[in-house]
């Protein structure tokens, strides 16, 4: 095994460099990971804009967190993994003890683990991911569908959060990768109508093939409310995901969504955002306002079933291979919007 590994090091706003770093040296109870894909993702590219996280990574600190690979050293004490297995780890693990845990939401662990460095050639896992979230990736899986499991669980968190139900309409605002995912989740796995909305043509159709049964395109907003009020018998859909993070977009899902149906504001607004909301209708309709941040390993592990079951796949949503030596620009291309990019995979 080198001494040295090529590695994408966060320096700040727009600033990513991949470089020769140090290959990670593990403790007991860790594992190093071998890097066989990594798969970009919003939060990164919002971070790359940004410059950091303010939970997740600070900089300068190695990049990326979406990824599938082999063990290639385990330290003193694991157990139940060894060189050469094929595994997904997600990017974080509950403490198990904290208020939060004891209630049922180790998303909010006071103290949670957050690990970062996948877009490199090896990755650390810390012990307490070992212990908590990694899983062996089925013998008929890719490495690609496998890094899907961790952006996967905090969507099917979203509907679960959401109470989606079979036979429901949902409207899904925004068709990044993370809307995509709700709507091929929403279709094949919880039975319910689906609605694509989005700015552009090419988003629809691609939310269509993927199983969404009607598609509006976003402009006037009175224009978007009647459309979908048409699609649902004068009512509005019994549930809403905002998928874009911008605050006109929670606002509108307020009005599209039907009395006594529920919203979630998944995506998240740049910090410092306000929001007005019309409390009447709120009030008078019981709309539930709900929103989601993160995951938690039992959602990792029925996203990683879904993925295994072919419900959702790379193939749905990872439609492009890159080096390693390539990132920068792919994050730029991202950052832009450019070359039709929804996620791409990056092969160290």
């Amino acid at each position: 095994m080198p001494a040295i590994m090529q590695a994408a090091v966060l320096y700040g706003k727009e600033d990513v460099r991949v470089e020769p770093v140090p290959v990670p040296e593990i403790s007991a109870g860790e594992l190093l990971v071998r890097v066989r894909t990594a798969l970009t993702c919003g939060t990164d590219v919002k971070v790359f804009r940004r410059g950091y996280h303010a939970r997740m990574i600070q900089p300068p600190a190695l990049f990326g967190h979406e990824l599938a690979g082999d063990v290639a050293a385990a330290g003193a004490n694991v157990s139940g993994f060894r060189t050469g297995d094929r595994v997904v780890a997600a990017n974080s693990a509950p403490c198990d003890d904290c208020f939060f845990c004891l209630r049922g939401q180790p998303n909010l662990c006071e103290n949670l683990l957050f690990n970062n460095g996948a877009y490199a050639e090896y990755i650390r896992i810390p012990q307490r991911i070992v212990e908590k979230n990694t899983y062996f990736i089925p013998d008929h899986l890719d490495y690609k569908d496998a890094a899907l499991a961790e952006p996967l669980a905090c969507a099917v968190r979203g509907l679960d959060e959401s109470g989606l139900e079979a036979g429901d309409t949902l409207a899904v605002l925004g068709l990044g990768p993370i809307g995509l995912m709700f709507v091929r989740l929403a279709k094949y796995c919880y039975g319910a109508r689906v609605l694509a909305i989005a700015r552009r043509l090419e988003q629809i159709d691609r939310a269509i093939m993927l199983g969404a049964n009607e598609g509006v395109l976003l402009g006037e907003e009175a224009a978007v409310i009647h459309e979908v009020q048409n699609r649902t018998s004068g009512r509005g859909a019994d549930v809403v995901i905002e998928a874009t993070g911008h605050p006109a977009m929670w606002e509108l899902a307020t009005r599209i969504v039907r009395k006594g149906g529920a919203i979630n504001f998944f995506g998240g607004c740049p910090a410092g955002t306000r929001v007005g909301l019309d409390t009447a209708l709120l009030h008078y309709s019981e709309i539930t306002c709900k929103a989601t941040f993160h995951h938690t390993p039992h959602h990792v592990r029925r996203a990683l079933d879904f993925i295994a079951a072919g419900s959702v796949t790379a193939a749905h949503l990872v439609n492009q291979e890159q080096p390693l030596s390539r990132l920068p620009n792919v994050l730029a291309d991202l950052a832009c919007r450019r070359n039709g990019q929804i996620k791409t995979a990056i092969i160290p």
